[in-house]
């Protein structure tokens, strides 16, 4: 396993029940170190899109390595200040406007207009403002329509080909345009990134006050043996000659030009897991024994309420099954984890990319009471997940600290919390 050993697990367990999140410090804060050293021929800012892991502990860890945020949602936005984050180091980037944008913006929180209609609002509320744009470049790499942010299929941004209609509002309202973001989705592959700065820069060329870009996030993270992580060294070493000329046609130096990467996944996957109970062990095979069809089943205390994207995307993450309070004994088994909701798709080894489909995983013999371990849990699950589903509470969140203590930072949920603003 990554980063627990047995040990902890067990400790864990009997210390804070399950399930539980766990997530590692110094998972957390070497990601952080990856990103900051981007290569780039300006000066760098990584932001963090804090839909991936909204905890706020982990916003503070991540503040504390000059790491910035961004925000998918006024919401969010709140939920950063709260953690402590200062307000020019957010930057909301939403499908949904903010009630409260004007006074998001006034207390000093960026915006980043992603449609007409939003650019518009700015300059009604901003009349002489200063504001960046989220442009769709034409282009996606997305390993599927879900995860899949560019491109005609998406409606995220303003479509590239409209960019006469932006200046058009820019000029109507005096608003100057100083940043500029694009994102295509998720991928690691140095060329797919230099067609995608490519088609940005080419954008950037005519907004004539701009002095921010950023590229988005996306970069893959191996969680599954045999997948390849995404490379920011050499992601940064094939985009930095582009952007470098880019500058220099400007007459911009190294430090009045920033540039902007906006990883999630990259930064928290790995530093989370899930820690469940096998709370019971049934199986569909015939009494004609082995080759006669039907499946092992493992049913845990979690699943889809603690983490969607097996469901959703078909997404894949390793499994453990670690033995409580007993020898590690038997032949290794196949078999298939299901969550406790009362609903079929509640599936933790879907097929890859096919959330339709069944995928056995051949774990240790597993028995009731036993511990499953869910690794690359760090993002998109505590905040994605089907919370409250079928009444079960939201799972309690626990840190590991760089120096191997755990705390607990969000507390289990009780039922009555879950109800407390019913009438």
């Amino acid at each position: 396993m990554r980063f627990l050993t047995e040990p902890q697990i067990e400790a864990i367990r009997e210390r804070f029940g399950t399930p539980v999140y766990v997530y590692d410090q110094r998972t957390l804060e070497a990601a952080a170190d990856q990103v900051l050293a981007f290569p780039a021929p300006c000066r760098l800012v990584g932001r963090f899109a804090m839909k991936a892991l909204p905890t706020a502990a982990v916003l503070r860890i991540f503040d504390a390595k000059g790491l910035h945020i961004d925000a998918s949602s006024g919401f969010e936005a709140e939920r950063a200040l709260r953690a402590g984050i200062a307000p020019e180091k957010i930057q909301i980037t939403a499908q949904e406007l903010p009630k409260d944008l004007k006074g998001l913006v006034q207390r000093g929180v960026l915006f980043n207009a992603c449609s007409l209609h939003q650019l518009r609002h700015f300059g009604e509320l901003f009349p002489g403002g200063e504001v960046s744009v989220r442009i769709n470049p034409g282009l996606g790499s997305g390993h599927n329509n879900r995860t899949n942010v560019g491109g005609q299929s998406s409606s995220f941004g303003i479509w590239h080909e409209k960019l006469d209609q932006v200046l058009a509002l820019a000029r109507e309202f005096d608003l100057r345009i100083s940043g500029l973001h694009t994102h295509i989705g998720s991928g690691g592959d140095p060329e797919v990134w230099q067609r995608c700065a490519a088609l940005t820069l080419a954008i950037a060329n005519r907004l004539p006050d701009l002095d921010r870009l950023s590229l988005g996030g996306g970069f893959k993270v191996a969680r599954m043996p045999g997948e390849k992580a995404a490379d920011l060294h050499a992601i940064g070493e094939a985009l930095s000659p582009a952007i470098a000329a880019f500058l220099a046609e400007r007459g911009r130096g190294r430090d009045d030009f920033q540039l902007e990467i906006e990883p999630g996944t990259f930064l928290v996957a790995l530093a989370g897991a899930i820690l469940s109970e096998i709370i019971d062990v049934v199986d569909t095979i015939s009494d004609a024994g082995a080759g006669s069809g039907g499946h092992r089943f493992l049913k845990i205390d979690s699943g889809m309420t603690e983490l969607l994207r097996p469901s959703l995307y078909g997404a894949q993450h390793p499994i453990h099954v670690v033995p409580h309070g007993r020898s590690a004994a038997g032949h290794d088994e196949d078999y298939l984890i299901v969550g406790h909701c009362c609903e079929s798709g509640d599936i933790l080894t879907p097929g890859p990319g096919d959330p339709e489909g069944l995928l056995p995983r051949r774990l240790a013999r597993a028995e009731i009471g036993d511990t499953v371990v869910i690794e690359g849990a760090g993002a998109y699950a505590s905040g994605m997940a089907a919370s409250n589903y079928n009444a079960f509470p939201k799972a309690a969140e626990v840190l590991i600290e760089n120096e191997g203590t755990t705390r607990l930072v969000r507390s289990r949920q009780t039922l009555a919390q879950s109800l407390e603003n019913e009438l």
